[in-house]
């Protein structure tokens, strides 16, 4: 995508869809919801540390500008990537490969949500965490989008970072700041998006193959894929531990994240052995842990303080 082009869609004449909800699935609605989980789970783990600071309308306002920056980035990434959506089966039917929208919709649509997120977190919480926003959307639209996931293998793990970034800006919205307890979090979420994704990648590897895109099994093959998942998921495992060593978490988080661990690397062992569907199922199962994990967190801290 070149200067001239950016240029032209900007410049086009904007004539916005009839249906609102071909707008909506543009925001890519299955991740945003991740988003604003993970990151309200960041707002809840901090509040028991800044409980005089709490303010339950500015968090709702927060957590809300956050979930609009994240479908600002997923417009983004959908205007970016129309040629790659094209191609493949699973995106062909998006808004903007389906001539729903216009690319020059997408692009307008999706910088106008960004600017409307920043300035929303910025004027109404604080600009702290507006800046964090600002830095995850661009991170993903720009870094991920653009600069890694068509040149090298490691796109989905460097760029994996823009999704671990929710309960951080979650975390600041009570008083701007961070902690080392959500930066924890943010490790969970880096660790676990390799896994995820590559068995992903392993299910869709003729698709990513078809549109050029340097997936770990199109360049290095299933094998090597499998054997980096297992590595990943070795390391996943007790860094989730940490925040109940570090004395963030009772014994109610550390026994889930162990039988959720055990339970992924079950899965990673069908997977190595190449077991029936064990792509499909780690792929499912691997949102199913991130979920229960996060929400064992919760848990756990109305526990501790309740």
């Amino acid at each position: 995508m070149n200067t001239k082009t950016l240029t032209n869609e900007l410049n086009a004449d904007i004539k916005f869809g009839n249906s609102p909800i071909d707008y909506f699935i543009l925001m890519k609605p299955r991740v945003m919801s991740l988003v604003v989980f993970t990151a309200f789970v960041g707002y809840f783990v901090g509040s028991f540390e800044n409980f005089d600071r709490l303010n339950p309308i500015l968090a709702t306002i927060g957590i809300f500008a956050i979930a609009i920056g994240a479908g600002a980035s997923g417009v983004l990434n959908q205007w970016y990537e129309r040629d790659i959506d094209s191609i493949m089966e699973r995106t062909k039917n998006r808004p903007i490969p389906s001539k729903k929208i216009d690319p020059s919709e997408a692009l307008t649509f999706g910088i106008i949500l960004s600017f409307i997120s920043i300035i929303i977190l910025g004027l109404a919480v604080n600009w702290f965490s507006s800046l964090l926003l600002a830095f995850t959307i661009i991170f993903y639209a720009v870094i991920y989008t653009v600069l890694l996931k068509r040149s090298t293998i490691q796109n989905i793990v460097i760029g994996g970072a823009s999704g671990a970034f929710p309960p951080v800006i979650g975390y600041s919205l009570i008083d701007g700041n961070i902690s080392l307890e959500s930066l924890l979090l943010f490790g969970i979420i880096f660790l676990w998006t390799p896994p995820h994704f590559w068995a992903l990648a392993l299910l869709r590897q003729k698709e990513y193959k078809l549109a050029n895109i340097p997936m770990l099994p199109v360049v290095h093959g299933e094998k090597t894929t499998r054997k980096y998942i297992l590595y990943y998921v070795l390391l996943l495992l007790p860094f989730s531990m940490l925040p109940f060593a570090l004395g963030y978490s009772s014994l109610i988080y550390l026994g889930t994240s162990v039988i959720l661990g055990l339970e992924f690397l079950r899965r990673t062992h069908a997977l190595i052995k190449v077991k029936n569907n064990s792509e499909n199922k780690l792929f499912l199962f691997s949102i199913t842990y991130l979920f229960l994990l996060f929400l064992s967190i919760c848990l756990d801290k109305f526990y501790q303080n309740f």
